[in-house]
């Protein structure tokens, strides 16, 4: 098969009536998914959708998405799944940057849009575009074809031993990598079936594992210690749990152990990211050898290495900065050449993300290359809300870090210097945020400096910032 439209009409004829959705009271079938999205690509087709179109997709978890998600690519387009905490500005920056032909929303419905004038058209095979925050500010938009989910979701199946008996549940948003990949693709690949959460509810959550019972669940750290603080309060059976996927961010080694020991399931911890269609690596389940800590092996067929600055590869126990080559990686970023240019060299994606890689091919994440901060499973740029800042009426200068979180893992801070003569409230620098960026991308902490500390070039020492903020 070649498409992902092909891979669900293959799981329809084969079993028809095996119930894969299951989402409150509705089951939704294979067959029923299949006709439901060939259904509305032919209602795309009529409002004018051609191939190679960008459709945006403005909708919570639930069928709906789902069936939109299979009836785009089913019509020849390309989806533009779009971040539902995001604010209007942020949105139009996507539908404008895409040239979205038409976008779906919980709202509106199916709105025919006039896009915008683009110079380029989507790669040959182009499944969807995902966005993804870039350190400019601007969101940039990851190509993904149809050869990089099938090559990424059949190597995570057998990575991860997944078979047609699995019952994943899915609390993550689909219009991230994450959830279409690992817990809506992989499993109709292994033929298996996925119970499907509006969003996260840590209340809910072991009613669904329970009632449905469910085999697996993927998950961000945070997720794993609010579950264990709510663990004594919920006493349910979860005998039927196998195994559970813990990626975005570094698990403490503390909530790793307490978890698996209260709930008697693997944690297999992987990495990855958008541009490289969510896997990469992954630690193998047992009988496999698991190293704790570790973000596992690379799936078969990826090649990944560590390298210097030159992009030549380091010996094991040297930090460098993970690189990526293989069928999964993006096309490109879209209409955004010096991006793709950065990020793709020689065949390889640099991840700016830091790391090392021990005797035995297992691979550890050290530290950031870039400054993304990752609250709760969210990537959040601090070059985003920077840009935002400076263009408040008071500020000066400002200056936007990570600090860690106990829960979160990390949380967003703000530093300010306003212009002379100014004065302001964290309040009121709040309220302003909030009008013009995703709730998650919002600072928790905002400080009013004198001063920035800087280096003697005038560049920002954000390292600083962080160690006398940090106590």
């Amino acid at each position: 098969m070649n498409t992902l439209t092909e891979l669900l009409e293959e799981r329809a004829r084969q079993a028809p009536e095996t119930p894969f959705l299951f989402f409150k009271d509705q089951v939704l079938s294979r067959s029923g998914l299949e006709d439901a999205a060939r259904s509305r690509a032919e209602e795309l087709r009529r409002v004018g959708i051609k191939e190679g179109d960008r459709v945006a997709i403005l909708l919570p978890n639930g069928p709906d998405f789902v069936i939109w998600f299979f009836a785009v690519m089913k019509a020849g387009a390309v989806a533009v799944p779009v971040n539902t905490a995001l604010k209007e500005p942020e949105i139009a920056h996507i539908l404008r940057d895409s040239g979205a032909s038409a976008l779906i929303s919980a709202a509106q419905g199916l709105q025919r849009l006039e896009p915008a004038r683009s110079l380029i058209s989507p790669p040959p095979g182009a499944a969807s575009i995902i966005y993804t925050s870039g350190t400019t500010g601007s969101p940039k938009g990851a190509v993904l074809t149809h050869a990089n989910y099938l090559f990424d979701v059949s190597r995570f199946v057998k990575a991860i031993a997944m078979t047609e008996r699995d019952r994943f549940l899915c609390f993550l948003p689909l219009f991230h990598v994450n959830g279409q990949v690992v817990t809506l693709l992989s499993p109709l690949w292994a033929g298996a079936s996925m119970v499907l959460m509006e969003k996260f509810s840590p209340k809910e959550f072991f009613e669904f594992l329970a009632r449905h019972r469910c085999t697996a669940f993927s998950g961000v750290p945070s997720v794993y210690a609010v579950l264990l603080s709510l663990a004594e309060t919920q006493r349910r059976d979860l005998s039927t749990l196998r195994f559970c996927i813990c990626g975005a961010a570094p698990m403490p080694v503390e909530v790793f152990e307490r978890f698996e020991e209260k709930f008697g399931a693997h944690i297999l911890e992987g990495y990855g990211l958008s541009e490289g269609t969510c896997v990469s690596s992954v630690n193998p389940p047992p009988p496999g050898r698991r190293k704790v800590g570790s973000i596992g092996l690379p799936l078969e067929g990826q090649d990944m290495a560590i390298v210097d600055e030159g992009g030549r590869e380091l010996p094991a126990g040297e930090i460098g900065e993970i690189s990526l080559r293989g069928a999964n990686v993006m096309a490109q970023y879209w209409n955004n050449p010096s991006a793709t240019a950065e990020a793709l060299r020689d065949g390889w994606l640099r991840t700016g993300d830091l790391g090392r890689r021990d005797e035995d091919g297992y691979f550890f994440i050290v530290g950031r290359k870039k400054e993304m901060i990752i609250r709760g499973g969210e990537n959040i740029y601090p070059a985003e809300i920077e840009e935002v800042l400076y263009r408040h009426p008071k500020v000066r200068e400002a200056a936007v870090v990570g600090l860690a979180h106990p829960r979160w893992g990390e949380e967003v801070a703000a530093f300010i210097v306003l212009k002379e003569g100014e004065t302001a409230a964290a309040k009121e620098v709040a309220a302003y945020l909030k009008g013009r960026l995703a709730d998650f991308k919002l600072p928790r902490r905002i400080e009013f400096v004198d001063a920035l500390p800087k280096t003697a070039t005038g560049k920002i020492r954000k390292q600083e910032l962080k160690r006398l903020f940090s106590k």
